[in-house]
């Protein structure tokens, strides 16, 4: 029975990824009208990106599973920016990389090219996003998520959209609005809606088969197979030369996921289950955007292009590698 519930747990994921990429298709040309970059683009459709996320915790939230949630927003935290860099990486290897004129040379320095510009519009507000979140769910004499937090990550959000937003604006594009996609967007929240409320209620029946607590099954199990779908649709977007958008998209993802997706529990209250594992993982979801920084400056002080080289990849595999065998020692001790 337990494989018909990760059936049914990978399907609902895959359709709420679908349900939001159709909802991110109409964001992006939002994103050119109003006049926001391709990286600081991010900020933005990620709110379409991140929905799964953020109805995972609605879901939880409503049926008093709110560990499932939240295991879910730091997992995916973690998990996620190792995972995109390195499909980034593997996917622009080929001969040739549309819109890239020095590819050629990125390549055979074993590199990926990435604006610089994600360092201050991504990468530094997710890691004090990440730390703000510790700072409110860690500290015992108000542990936990209570209502006043959502009037706190809600402004932070909204905060690192405006950072993004009006930095370096390019020109207005043209853009041309058609029916069937408005109508696809729509049919997107739909399906966003139906398939978060089925992957919590499979996730629920997994954990209970398996007698493992709720963060843990939302950790370990739903986040890592939320964050499949997105792996795909990078190694799509960067093979067409669109690498940006496609790495730098994740942090948009993440730090809606820290902040928009944790207003539903915190509104309900949340008191936190397993307090060192909520303490891990608030400590690798700041250090992997700490580190994508730290990686993209020193990229560019070695090669004069700012991006990331291979050895760092490893460092972001060795460093999620650690946390999946730490988070998994301290969930089932």
């Amino acid at each position: 029975m337990i494989v018909l519930w990760f059936a049914l747990l990978g399907v609902s994921l895959w359709a709420a990824h679908w349900g939001a990429e159709q909802a991110a298709a109409v964001l992006k040309k939002a994103r050119a009208q109003l006049r926001i970059s391709a990286v600081a683009g991010g900020a933005l459709v990620g709110l379409a990106s991140a929905s799964p996320e953020v109805g995972i915790n609605l879901v939880s939230a409503i049926q008093g599973v709110g560990d499932i949630g939240l295991g879910v927003a730091f997992g995916s935290n973690v998990i996620a920016i190792p995972l995109m860099v390195a499909t980034g990486y593997v996917a622009t290897r080929k001969k040739e990389l549309p819109g890239h004129e020095g590819h050629v040379r990125h390549r055979d320095q074993k590199m990926i090219a990435v604006s610089e510009e994600a360092i201050i519009v991504h990468a530094v507000p997710n890691t004090l996003v990440v730390l703000l979140v510790g700072l409110l769910v860690l500290p015992p004499p108000w542990q936990g998520l209570q209502p006043i937090d959502a009037a706190i990550i809600g402004p932070a959000y909204l905060a690192y959209l405006a950072n993004a937003a009006f930095r370096n604006r390019p020109d207005r594009e043209d853009v041309s609005w058609e029916r069937k996609e408005v109508m696809l967007a729509v049919a997107g929240i739909v399906a966003i809606a139906v398939s978060t409320y089925l992957a919590v209620t499979a996730t629920e029946r997994i954990v209970e088969a398996l007698g493992i607590p709720l963060i843990v099954g939302g950790l370990l199990v739903t986040a890592p197979v939320a964050t499949l779908p997105e792996v795909f649709a990078t190694w799509k977007v960067t093979r067409r030369g669109e690498v940006d958008a496609g790495i730098t998209s994740t942090l948009g993802d993440n730090s809606v996921t820290m902040t928009l997706a944790l207003v539903p529990p915190a509104l309900v209250g949340l008191s936190l289950q397993d307090v060192p594992l909520t303490a891990l993982s608030v400590v690798f979801a700041a250090f992997m955007p700490a580190y994508y920084a730290v990686a993209i400056k020193r990229t560019k002080d070695a090669t004069g292009t700012a991006g990331f080289r291979r050895g760092q990849l490893y460092a972001f595999g060795g460093a999620l590698f650690v946390y999946l065998v730490a988070a998994l020692i301290l969930g089932l001790r």
